[in-house]
Parts: structure tokens; sequence; C-alpha cells
């Protein structure tokens, strides 16, 4: 009796979800209109997952919340802790510790708590990890969704022989310590050249595990990786790993059982996708994809839509046919949001959609920044659809990655400093 109640709840609920996301026009499967009227002030969605189908359900909360108004505001980016040794990532576990999670490049996962730094890694695993290229190392770290429990969590590193490595690794009884030895590999991707790694990994909202890796380097793609869906390299993958080992392919993963495709591919087409994020709130993925000698791009996934997105790399940089001067048809591919050339910077590093309390000013807003010089950008879709792109303040470092604490906050690592910095916002005079 019991599990018939809980089965027509859990199908009332559903049939709720559906009838209001078909009324404010959103896709439950398939592509989602992007020039749909933007989420009203004041609406939170709250992640439902059923059998790996994501459905958005919204909840009115009490007070409206804020925009971002860049004609009002600008933002910086303010130290918070130093002495960490190239810090190129930033995350936390959800689980209630408050903790920030940093990644140095060579191979160390360090712990910030309270605004100060723990004096013994999280994890090192320096011994097994190649960080002497530039683009080398230890590059990404996931919490599992459930990490609360299992304490399971991903890295994505480069190995002594070059080559891309995705491992679990479980935390002891101290939660602030990992032994190495717990490490379980799920995937080795072979690397053609030092450079163009990728690095970032994720968990959608739909509780995959999304891992980002570029076109196995050199310029130009010479290789051709980006088009290619029989190769992992210059893609982004979509795997579930919720089992006891390694990972399955997730129902909805576009080129899963045709031949000559590789099943874990979720989006293709781009040259290194450094760093992408889910908007905490929403779902929608946002991709910094690193050009090649002209343009920086990002890209942009609304929540629900299919997988087997061509973002045109190397037919395309940005939105302009590659190499300059070249026929393409941009018809055939999916072009970024925003672009900036490089006049303005060399290398964009993907950050987050501000959705903390602490700066109300800066809600809504994507910010990012770019690795070279240090400029902060913010990134915004207006009542119209059309993106709004504005430039903010520079910071005096190179901007290696971003990243964002339990509560939303979001935080910026400086790689050539040492620091991790906290945005903040600046009302314009």
């Amino acid at each position: 009796m019991r599990k018939s109640v809980v089965l027509i709840v859990a199908l009332v609920v559903v049939a709720l979800t559906m009838v209001i996301a078909l009324s404010r026009g959103d896709a439950v499967h398939g592509q989602g209109d992007e020039t749909a009227t933007p989420t009203p002030v004041g609406v939170v969605y709250a992640p439902l997952v059923l059998r790996g189908e994501l459905l958005i359900t919204p909840t009115p909360t009490s007070t409206p919340r804020p925009t971002f108004d860049p004609a009002q505001t600008t933002a910086r980016l303010e130290p918070l802790v130093g002495g960490l040794d190239d810090p190129i990532g930033i995350e936390n576990a959800a689980d209630g510790s408050g903790r920030l999670f940093v990644i140095e490049k060579v191979g160390r996962i360090r712990i910030v708590r309270n605004g100060a730094l723990v004096g013994r890694p999280f994890l090192d695993i320096t011994s097994r990890v190649l960080s002497s290229g530039f683009e080398q190392g230890l590059l990404g770290l996931a919490f599992d969704p459930g990490y609360r429990d299992n304490g399971r969590f991903y890295v994505n590193y480069i190995d002594l022989n070059g080559n891309t490595v995705i491992a679990r690794y479980q935390v002891s009884n101290d939660p602030d310590f990992v032994n190495p030895a717990t490490e379980a590999i799920l995937l080795g991707v072979d690397q053609p050249f030092p450079n163009h790694n990728g690095g970032q990994l994720a968990f959608g909202p739909d509780r995959y595990l999304y891992v980002g890796l570029g076109d196995g380097g050199s310029g130009g793609d010479p290789q051709g990786n980006g088009q290619n869906t029989n190769t992992l390299l210059g893609k982004i993958l979509r795997l579930d790993v919720s089992g006891g080992a390694g990972y399955t392919i997730p129902v909805g993963n576009p080129f899963a059982g045709q031949a000559g495709k590789r099943a874990e591919i979720w989006a293709y087409g781009l040259r290194n996708p450094w760093r992408f994020a889910f908007d905490r709130l929403t779902g929608d993925l946002y991709i910094g994809d690193v050009g090649q000698g002209q343009w920086e791009e990002v890209n942009f996934q609304p929540v629900g839509a299919a997988g087997g997105v061509n973002y045109g790399w190397s037919a395309m940089e940005g939105a302009h046919c590659y190499p300059s001067g070249s026929s393409c048809n941009p018809t055939l591919y999916t072009l970024p949001v925003a672009e900036y050339g490089h006049s303005e910077g060399c290398s964009v590093t993907g950050g987050y959609v501000y959705r903390g309390s602490a700066q109300a000013a800066l809600y809504g807003a994507y910010f990012f920044g770019d690795f070279c010089n240090g400029q902060l950008w913010a990134l915004q879709r207006g009542s119209g659809g059309a993106w709004q792109l504005t430039k903010l303040t520079r910071a005096n470092t190179t901007l290696s990655s971003f990243g964002e604490d339990e509560s939303g906050e979001v935080y910026a690592a400086g790689y050539d400093s040492g620091v991790i910095y906290r945005l903040v916002a600046v009302a314009r005079s």
C-alpha cells in the first residue's frame, strides 16, 4: 500500500512539473527556444531527476531577486587566501563543511577553510602527474553528487606518459585527507601533443559526469579531431559513474550505438574547453572554449537540450570561418553567444553564473575572464533574448579558473600570484 501511494505521488509531481514546463515554453526533451522570455525574477528552479531525464520544477521565492545591471554595478576580485602553487581550479564538496578545494597544477588538492589554507594537502598525487608542460598537470576535480554519503570524487590529470587519466578517489575517515592508493582509473585518453588537454570535470543537473577534452594540441587541429566523432578529443563527454566501478553510457548520449562513433561524446567541435560550468539555478551549460589566434568564445547549451551539438571547430573559430579568409557554412554549427578578439585578451577562462546572496547586485550574470591579461567580463541575456557582454575591471593576475562555494559565492584563481580571489560587487560612480 505504501509503495502504491509513493508511486502515485511521484507521478503527480512529474505531471505537474511537465505542465508547468510546457506553460513556460521550456523543452523537457530536445532543444529549447533560446529566444524565449527569460526566467521571471523571484523563481527558483530545483532539479528533479527521474531515470536520467531532467525536469525543472519552479518554486516561487518569498522575495524577488535583483539582477545584475552593468550600468549601475561593476565587479572586482578581492584576495581571499594566498600561498598556493599554480592554482588552476576551485571546487566545493556540497557536504556542509564550507570548505573550498583548490587544485594545484603540480598534482595536489589543497583545502581552504574559513579563509585560511590548510597545511596538509587533501590529496597529493604529484608522483603520478606530469606537469612539466604548461597545459599539463592535475587539471580537474569534481565531487560526486552523493559525496556526503559515499565520499567519492573524480580527478582529471596528465600521467607520466603524457596522456589523460580520469580517476575516482575515496575519502578516508579523516575528512581532510585522501589516500592516493584508493585510486580507480575510469578512462584513459592518448594525447598526441602536450597542449590542449582540456581538463574540466563537472556533474550536471542530471547527475552525470561531464568531461572536457581539447583537440589534442599542436595548432590548427592538424589531426582533424574537433569534427571527428570517432575520437574523444575536441569533445565534452557525458558518463554515468553511479555504479560500483568504471562508467556506463547514459541514455540519450547522441552517438550511442552508432558504428564508428564514440558513445561517450555529448558535444563536439571544441578546440580546448578548458573551463565550463552549469548554472546551479537553471541547469544551463556555459562553455569557455579557448581560441586559436584571433577569437575567444563562450558557448551556451540550455538545460534539457539534446546532445550532439557541434560548436564548429576547426571549421570555425568563434563565429568566423577558420582559417581566416576561408569559406564555411556557419548554419551547420552552433555559434557562440559571446566572443572577443585578441586585442582584448588571448585565452578565455570560463566562469560561473553568480547565484549567491552576499553580492546581490551581481545576481544572474555569468562572470568569466581571460587568462593572459586578467580581464573580467560579465555576460547576460536581455529581455528580448539577446546576449550582452560587458567588459569589467582587470585583475592584476593571470586568471586560470573560477569556482563557487556551497552558497553560490564566486571565486577566481590567480595562476601567477598563487592567490584565490573572491568576486565582489562595486557600485559605479
